[in-house]
């Protein structure tokens, strides 16, 4: 009987503890014969396969080769299978396979979801709206007891009152308070800090300095402090955008909010080059984000159509209770404006791109109508759209991602030394950028998913828990003081 994906995992992790007495063995009997071809011994072969990287300036391809996996980690990619043993052995002629792509902005809000990811190729993500049981589902993907991809996660959204104030958000206005809530996401064990675009300065300030006491990380929207009578037409933000960017964030959020800071929301080509040119010069990297506008406007061009489209049953059920409002507004919403805006941020990332931003590739998926793990692709497709090559937008999906969480060399990449968390593809998306709609097969961890796997992960991930849901996320809002009233799912 084939055993399912998660017993597979658990046996890997068995196999490797006997592995010590092997290896010693085959080393004393070489001793006692005569020089041989040196042997590399893993648990898996995947010959004929051809590898892309994109760790460099351009594409590293590398055609019919042999890569051999250990213990999760890629230990050699040769032109031939001389010296290379392994347990097991995949064929994988024809197929093109490139490091597994990140997501650099997601809303996780039930371990189902996390299968979709893997299904569409995404094996880490960067999970932006984080409850302390984004801390425990981490530890258990790391432990594989989870099947799932690599999660990091921020603490829950620091803000102050304002036009953006969710319910979601630990709500901050004066430096005391701001202090007290880095020290209670600390104390939980989060590293990351989420500020969003309300924080007052006097909070925003004590939060940059509690960040730096306690080695911290920065990211997210940029804070624009108490928005005043006419902001931005007529009057300036309480906190200039250019204040922000020597901030030392990790990563700048959302291209659409850099347009409403940065340009005063409007749709200037010159200022937008200069203010691309600005961030390049800070040297921050950016998220563009085009699909969580993209899909209000695709929303609206449907006039709600889009909502009920195929897959958006792999979003959680509990969350899309909260978004009522949202998708009646955008249902009739005029598409005119929303279409001219949509092509202003497709030209805006452009200009980031070429003014030499790093952009790394986030998709917003989980709330509003972005499909976990389908959302990347989509957004990758807009990258390209935006007149990025498929070469950029896969870079800003693998290597960039890895060198702004200061992986690199370990993920993103597939050369040896790499983890095996690969993807592998019938079509060439190099060529063709829609071509990570349709994976053959993954390896996460070293282990071999074929189409039925991934099809079965995402087929899984419609299986919404809702009471696991509830207790998780209202449980984290509860504890960070949010009024579950106020949700309105009682």
């Amino acid at each position: 009987m084939r055993k399912s994906v998660s017993e597979v995992f658990r046996s890997n992790a068995r196999k490797w503890a006997g592995r010590a007495s092997l290896v010693f063995g085959a080393l004393l009997t070489a001793c006692a014969t005569q020089p041989a071809t040196p042997t590399l011994d893993g648990d898996l072969l995947i010959s004929h396969v051809r590898v892309v990287d994109f760790s460099g300036e351009a594409p590293d391809v590398r055609e019919d080769v042999f890569v051999l996996v250990d213990e999760g980690a890629i230990i050699a990619v040769a032109d031939t299978r001389e010296g290379l043993i392994a347990d097991a052995e995949q064929d994988a002629s024809g197929l093109t396979m490139i490091p597994g792509l990140t997501d650099m902005h997601v809303h996780i809000w039930d371990e189902a979801e996390l299968g979709a990811y893997l299904s569409w190729g995404v094996t880490r993500v960067r999970n932006m709206s984080g409850l302390p049981f984004h801390l425990t589902l981490a530890e258990q993907i790391e432990a594989r007891s989870v099947l799932g991809p690599h999660l990091v996660t921020t603490g829950p959204i620091l803000n102050s009152a304002g036009p953006n104030a969710q319910v979601n958000h630990q709500l901050v206005e004066t430096e005391e308070e701001a202090r007290a809530a880095v020290a209670w996401q600390a104390e939980q064990g989060f590293t990351r800090l989420k500020v969003y675009s309300n924080l007052t300065r006097e909070a925003y300030d004590a939060v940059l300095q509690e960040a730096d006491a306690r080695g911290m990380i920065v990211t997210g929207h940029t804070p624009e402090g108490v928005r005043g009578p006419g902001v931005p037409f007529e009057a300036p933000f309480d906190i200039a955008f250019d204040e922000v960017l020597n901030d030392g964030f990790e990563t700048i959020e959302h291209v659409e909010s850099l347009v409403w800071h940065g340009l005063s929301d409007r749709e200037d080509a010159v200022a937008a080059q200069a203010l691309a040119g600005q961030i390049a010069e800070a040297g921050v990297p950016v998220t563009p984000t085009l699909l969580a506008f993209h899909n209000l406007w695709r929303v609206a061009d449907t006039q709600g159509a889009a909502l009920i489209r195929p897959e958006t049953d792999l979003l959680n059920p509990l969350v899309q209770a909260t978004e009522t409002d949202m998708y009646e507004y955008w249902s009739g919403a005029p598409t005119g404006p929303t279409a001219e805006r949509d092509a202003f941020h497709l030209r805006m990332t452009r200009w980031l791109n070429t003014a030499g931003v790093t952009l790394v590739a986030g998709s917003d998926a989980g709330i509003f109508t972005n499909v976990p793990g389908l959302s990347l692709v989509e957004e990758l497709e807009l990258m390209v759209a935006a007149g990025l090559t498929p070469f950029d937008a896969l870079k800003a999906a693998t290597d960039a991602p890895a060198q702004v969480l200061e992986r690199k060399g370990l993920d993103g990449c597939a050369l040896e030394g790499c983890a095996a968390d690969l993807v592998l593809y019938a079509c060439d998306p190099l060529a063709d950028i829609s071509c990570l709609h349709s994976p053959e097969a993954l390896i996460r961890a070293g282990v071999w998913l074929n189409k039925a796997d991934l099809t079965a992960l995402r087929d899984s991930a419609r299986n919404h828990n809702l009471e696991r849901t509830q207790e998780n996320v209202l449980g984290g809002l509860a504890a960070q003081g949010v009024n579950i009233s106020a949700l309105g799912l009682n």
